[in-house]
């Protein structure tokens, strides 16, 4: 078979098991074609080749919406292009939250996929920073507006989308569904056929996508392609656990919405063998892993479980239930990496730390975030419970202090927190307002009622230049720490998103790993001291070879005796490295 027909075969097989109980009008093969020709394949084109890393330690991801800076007189996407080349030489990739005409959910509640909201910019803005930038965009694939014209032609039953949308009725058994929400499930919505019930996992003005059309997926490949064409490299499938529904179900994590991701990917590497599928999935640890597949699904997951792990342990001084967790984490194999964070738009998830957190550290966690001014939002659990779902706050608030309350380190436990995250197996992922500092906006929040507001501000250019200017200001120092680190990590093969790691015992008040470059010339021990008491490091216990050089990357200092004992300061961070 030529290359073409191997992939035509691979889809409809896909297909099939995407389809397998759901009458069709059209026959596998003739939907496989129209992919193939959605994504403009053509014979003789790339055939990937498994198990590829298209990223290395070179690789970090600057998170912002197009719109966190404001220049007078300028478009959004273009300050955030100047801004980066100013301030961010050191990060080469970019995910800008969906910069698409949206209605709400701060640009999750897309109108339209194919343009880019004018109060941003336009498509020759995007293309800007892709030539300079790996780019990452959303696929908000899971659901669209409420106003979208998809969703108007499904009112007036007719025209493109009027056949895109998931009902149900409301005497179906829907007493299982997963959500991470507490508004009604369904949306009566009166059309041209009567009142329908629309599913809505998030909103009401987020209407859900009924895949079992196929008219659907062809429609988002063709999404694909043109984001393609712009410049996008890495493709965040949005809220993607939820794609597939089947009533009375919990209708979440559904073989169809794994099998969707594995056809997704087949065409994406096809049409450019080095472009990227992360999926976003905020749910339990041992179900978001499942997310990699046989390295054959997701290229990357979030690992959702370190920012509540890593604030746990940082606001404890105890990394107990961190280092029992990164001991549990399989290695990636190649084709696959995990995508670290640890503040996003987001709030930080409590989900993924069901079954890791006892109940009790939630408590005193959710307790102290409320102490430090976040805001608490709920869901509604399997048995109607109002649950804890994610913590509202903006990082650098999250760390100001400890259970014990505020306290002098918080720039320091802030920037321990970024050490460990950029030293750990994977890309790095660094939100803007992490970058700058940013805290909670209680102003934002006010006007819009939205808790997720707290941790969205957004900067005036002029204001902000000013800050970054003054070497003393807070914004200032936090900038020049993290991108620091950021030179640092890039340049050491040992931090190359698959190499090895090992996590060290050092007891609970030290946090630490060793990173092996993957040729393995180069070693680096991560080790952070996470509590607000100098601790002592017995560098006997790490064995460093005797006959190597070995140095701290951090501060540039030579370890003269790697018999002796290293004092750490509260929250300091070392990486020793025998490759200066």
């Amino acid at each position: 078979m030529t290359e073409l027909e191997c992939l035509k075969h691979k889809l409809i097989q896909q297909l099939d098991s995407i389809y397998k109980d759901v009458e069709l009008a059209l026959e596998s093969d003739e939907i496989a074609d129209a992919l193939i020709d959605a994504m403009r394949i053509e014979q003789g084109g790339f055939t990937p080749k498994p198990f590829s890393n298209h990223w290395s330690e070179q690789d970090v991801v600057m998170i912002t919406y197009g719109d966190s800076i404001m220049c007078p007189n300028q478009n959004p996407l273009a300050t955030l292009s100047e801004f980066m080349d100013t301030h961010l030489e050191c990060i080469n990739s970019v995910h800008i939250l969906p910069f698409f005409p949206f209605s709400s959910d701060d640009g999750f509640a897309v109108i339209d996929y194919s343009s880019v909201n004018d109060g941003l910019g336009e498509w020759s803005d995007i293309e800007t920073i892709a030539a300079k930038r790996r780019l990452m965009s959303d696929l908000v694939i899971n659901h669209c507006s409420s106003r979208s014209v998809w969703f108007q032609n499904f009112i007036k039953g007719e025209g493109v989308g009027h056949d895109y949308f998931f009902t149900a009725n409301v005497e179906d058994d829907l007493a299982e569904v997963v959500r991470p929400r507490t508004s009604d499930l369904l949306k009566p919505t009166q059309t041209s056929k009567g009142l329908q019930h629309v599913w809505c996992t998030f909103s009401h003005d987020q209407v859900d996508f009924d895949f079992r059309n196929p008219q659907v997926l062809l429609e988002f490949v063709r999404i694909i392609r043109q984001y393609l064409d712009a410049g996008v490299n890495i493709f965040r499938l949005d809220a993607v656990a939820f794609l597939w529904k089947i009533v009375g179900t919990k209708s979440i994590n559904l073989p169809q919405t794994h099998e969707v991701i594995r056809l997704l990917r087949t065409l994406i590497e096809h049409a450019q063998h080095d472009a990227v599928v992360i999926t976003e999935t905020n749910i339990p640890n041992t179900q978001n892993l499942t997310y990699f597949g046989n390295a054959n699904e997701a290229h990357c997951i979030y690992n959702f479980s370190l920012p509540p792990l890593l604030i746990n342990t940082l606001i404890t001084g105890s990394c107990l239930y961190l280092k029992r967790w990164q001991m549990s984490m399989p290695p990636a194999q190649d084709g696959t990496t995990y995508f670290n964070f640890i503040a996003s738009h987001d709030g930080v998830g409590l989900r993924p730390v069901e079954g890791i957190l006892e109940d009790e550290e939630i408590k005193v966690l959710v307790d102290t975030m409320t102490l430090f001014g976040g805001k608490i939002s709920s869901r509604t659990s399997e048995d109607g419970q109002k649950k804890p779902y994610e913590m509202n706050i903006a990082l650098i608030d999250a760390l100001q202090g400890t259970t014990k309350g505020k306290d002098q380190f918080g720039l320091a436990r802030f920037t321990c927190a970024h050490a460990i995250m950029l030293g750990l197996e994977g890309i790095p992922g660094i939100y803007i307002h992490s970058l700058l500092g940013t805290g909670n906006d209680y102003e934002k929040l006010a006007n819009t009622s939205h808790n997720r507001s707290i941790n969205r501000h957004r900067w005036d250019c002029q204001a902000l230049n000013g800050l970054l200017a003054d070497e003393n200001n807070v914004h200032s120092k936090v900038l020049a720490s993290l991108t620091k680190l950021i030179s640092i990590r890039t340049n050491q093969k040992a931090f190359n998103p698959n190499a090895t790691q090992f996590t060290l015992h050092l007891g609970l008040q030290l946090f630490g790993f060793w990173r092996q470059s993957r040729d393995r010339r180069q070693s680096v021990f991560c080790i952070s001291n996470i509590t607000d008491q100098p601790m002592d490091l017995p560098l006997a216990e790490l064995n460093l070879i005797g006959t190597e050089t070995w140095f701290d990357l951090i501060d540039g200092e030579v370890i003269n005796d790697i018999t002796a004992t290293q004092l750490l300061e509260p929250y300091q961070t070392v990486w020793i490295s025998n490759v200066a």
